[in-house]
């Protein structure tokens, strides 16, 4: 048995004062055992541990890494396996990218749930999005943080895996909000979608201000001062997605074909809407699945 598998074997055992769940998917990030990330973020072991696996994998550079989805056999195997507390040798490492989102979007609630439709909407500057998210929930607070860290490292390796802050914030939209209508949900995933970009795009920006001391980096395509409202606004119209090659997420690409800058791909309106109504459908089998064993 390898390190993962013995870090996750413990992060499932009960202590003698605190009874943690035996699944990893969707159940609360309080009752998981946790470990600090890097940056001192408290998330469950599980994300840690998938993270790692998908980092030394070279996952980050996978093209298209997070959009394209692997075969559902094989990711229902790995759920498996690790809801018994095994982290498999050479997981694929599109469905290792897949279950991290799977497990966002299987939490009882989302992680921007906290946060109301009008409050994103209102949301314009990257200023007003970072006074915005301070009003999480220090769980909450910690996942996302976590989540646009890792969103920021997928795009630092963009030029191998063709996914920049746009493409990546777009297909974790919709695993971060929580709604029962999909016309809803789906315009909601828009706004969480420019929130995501903003906060990716300033982590970056305060990464390479760290590198450089502070000082701009002549080569840079971030200004020091960041963007400003007319930028800001300009380079969410007009910034265009990549092209990738695979199979892809229905519910993922409802909002990742609706919004790619190519008229030939936008769904017509019934479309997405029976996109998210099929991905609805799911996670109420989940859960049907999770309280009775697995029947009908």
């Amino acid at each position: 048995m390898d390190i993962l598998s013995v870090l996750l074997l413990w992060s499932l055992i009960a202590t003698d004062c605190i009874h943690y769940s035996a699944s990893v998917f969707g159940v609360s990030a309080e009752s998981m055992q946790c470990s600090f990330d890097s940056k001192r973020n408290s998330v469950p072991t599980i994300l840690l541990l998938m993270q790692e696996r998908l980092y030394s994998q070279g996952g980050l550079k996978a093209e298209g890494i997070f959009r394209i989805n692997p075969e559902n056999s094989q990711e229902e195997h790995v759920r498996d396996q690790l809801n018994r507390g095994i982290v498999p040798d050479n997981i694929d490492v599109h469905c290792l990218a897949g279950l991290i989102k799977a497990w966002f979007r299987e939490l009882p609630s989302g992680v921007l749930d906290g946060l109301s439709p009008e409050q994103v909407l209102q949301c314009n500057t990257e200023e007003e999005s970072v006074d915005l998210v301070k009003q999480l929930k220090p769980t909450e607070a910690a996942l996302l943080n976590w989540a646009v860290d890792l969103m920021a490292d997928v795009v630092e390796e963009e030029e191998s895996n063709k996914m920049n802050a746009r493409n990546i914030a777009m297909v974790f939209a919709p695993n971060m909000t929580q709604m029962s209508d999909p016309l809803t949900a789906l315009m909601h995933a828009v706004q969480v979608m420019n929130l995501l970009k903003t906060l990716i795009m300033r982590t970056l920006q305060e990464r390479e201000e760290s590198a450089t001391g502070g000082r701009c980096s002549p080569m840079s395509s971030h200004s020091c001062n960041g963007p400003t409202d007319e930028e800001f606004d300009s380079n969410r119209e007009m910034e265009t997605s990549c092209e990738l090659k695979g199979p892809t997420s229905e519910y993922d690409n409802a909002l990742y074909n609706s919004y790619s800058g190519d008229e030939d791909e936008v769904q017509s309106l019934g479309e997405i809407e029976e996109c998210f109504l099929r991905q609805l459908d799911e996670n109420n089998k989940t859960v049907t699945n999770s309280l009775f064993g697995g029947t009908s």
